[in-house]
């Protein structure tokens, strides 16, 4: 019985050392393909993430909606800023000055922007996150109390990002929380 345990044991442990040493050659003999092939799966996986190429905004529109330098419109995805021109809603608390701080943020800059699901609202505007080199704006306006949350499926991927911005930003009283009465449903 004690001589079928170690004859069994033997075994075990010679068919694991070949299977490791078959799967170290094979790794070594392929691992410069299977990097390649990974990096290839990656970038595909991150096609409609951040992209290097770089736009210019010719104006900003108002707080989340900016013109590009061919005469595209870009609006913001998962946030909304007071409206300053609006013809049902007329100028909203705080619209102005969200329109300003876009401004300042984005006007005459190169920015990037970041596709989530959607290509373009109904308007026909491109729905993108936007960034300005390090800065992720439509997080910026949200954090500083200038926009609210503001996310419709399926383009979600930052919603609770926004949501904690927009929670901070409430508690300090910043920006459209220091002083706009709250908004009707």
């Amino acid at each position: 019985m004690m001589m079928k345990r170690i004859l069994l044991l033997s075994i075990v442990l010679l068919w694991l050392t070949i299977i490791s040493l078959g799967i170290r050659q094979f790794w070594q003999d392929n691992s410069s393909s299977i990097k390649k092939e990974f990096s290839q799966t990656a970038k595909k996986l991150n096609s409609n993430v951040t992209s290097e190429e770089e736009y210019l905004v010719k104006r900003v529109i108002d707080g989340d909606t900016i013109e590009l330098e061919g005469g595209q419109r870009v609006r913001y995805i998962g946030i909304n800023t007071p409206e300053t021109s609006d013809p049902r809603k007329g100028r909203e608390c705080f619209g102005q000055e969200a329109k300003e701080e876009n401004k300042k943020l984005v006007e005459g800059k190169k920015v990037r922007l970041e596709k989530d699901i959607s290509e373009t609202d109904k308007y026909q505007r491109l729905l993108r996150y936007v960034y300005v080199e390090d800065v992720f704006i439509n997080k910026y306006l949200v954090k500083e109390g200038f926009a609210r949350v503001s996310t419709f499926p399926p383009d979600v991927k930052f919603q609770a990002v926004f949501r904690e911005a927009e929670r901070k930003a409430r508690e300090q009283n910043k920006g459209l929380w220091s002083g706009c009465p709250p908004r009707k449903l």
